[in-house]
C-alpha cells in the first residue's frame, strides 16, 4: 500500500480495555439506577464519543442533567477501576516498525482529549504519533470531522491514508470520507460487518495487520 498515513482507533484496536470499559457501563448505570445492559450492547457503542454513546445506550437525551451524571460517573469507575487493558500483543513492536519506515501515526478515538493523553503516556506511545484527535476535539464517528482534521494538520491527501480500526464506526466513517480502512477482528464487530464497509484489508492478526506495507 503506498500510504504515508496511518490512523489508528484506539480502545479494542491498539489496547485491549474492552472489558474495562463493559465494566465501568455497568458500573455507572448502578450508580444511576439505570436498567443493566448486556456486554453485547455495550460493545456496540465502543468507539462512538462518550455522551453520544450512552445517551443511544440507555434511551437519554444527549446533554441532559441524567446523562451528564452517567458520564460523570462512567470516567470516575474508568479512572479508579482496576480490570486490566493492556496494549495488544504486538502493538508496540508494529508501530516502530511502521515508524521508523517513515510511515506518519495518528490516533482517531472516542476516547476525551484527557483520556488519550493519559494512555498515550502510560504506554510510553506518545513520541510515535505525529497528531491526535479525541472525541471532544470533533464530531463523534462515524461523522469523518476527525479525520479531515488530522489530513489537514499533516498535510496529506486521502488517498495516501489509511483508517485502522475494530468497528463499524472506524470504518463507517473512512468510508464517509472516501479514504481507505483496514479492519481488525480482535475488536468490537466481527468480520462480517467490518466486511459491510468495503476495508482494503482485513486483519486477523497482528503479524497481518504489520505485513500491511511490506
Amino acid at each position: 500500500m503506498a500510504i504515508r498515513l496511518a490512523i489508528f482507533d484506539w480502545d479494542g484496536t491498539l489496547m485491549d480495555s474492552i472489558g474495562r470499559i463493559v465494566t465501568c457501563v455497568e458500573l455507572a448505570a448502578s450508580d444511576c439506577g439505570l436498567p443493566m445492559p448486556t456486554q453485547q450492547q455495550t460493545q456496540q457503542i465502543i468507539g462512538l464519543s462518550l455522551g453520544v454513546g450512552l445517551a443511544g445506550l440507555f434511551g437519554l437525551e444527549e446533554g441532559s442533567e441524567s446523562c451528564d451524571r452517567l458520564v460523570d460517573r462512567y470516567r470516575y469507575h474508568y479512572l479508579h477501576d482496576n480490570t486490566p487493558s493492556p496494549l495488544f500483543d504486538g502493538v508496540t513492536e508494529l508501530l516502530h516498525d511502521w515508524h521508523g519506515r517513515g510511515v506518519l501515526l495518528a490516533v482517531a478515538t472516542g476516547k476525551s482529549r484527557r483520556g488519550l493523553d493519559r494512555v498515550l503516556d502510560e504506554t510510553g506511545l506518545r513520541p510515535l504519533f505525529a497528531a491526535s484527535r479525541g472525541a471532544d476535539e470533533a464530531n463523534s464517528k462515524p461523522d469523518p470531522l476527525m479525520l479531515r482534521q488530522l489530513l489537514d494538520e499533516l498535510k496529506v491527501p486521502v488517498n495516501e491514508a489509511v483508517m485502522i480500526g475494530d468497528s463499524i464506526h472506524d470504518l463507517g466513517m473512512a468510508k464517509a470520507l472516501g479514504m481507505a480502512s483496514i479492519g481488525v477482528t480482535w475488536g468490537v464487530h466481527d468480520k462480517a460487518r467490518l466486511a459491510e464497509f468495503e476495508p482494503v484489508l482485513m486483519a486477523d492478526t497482528m503479524a497481518q495487520l504489520r505485513g500491511a506495507f511490506d
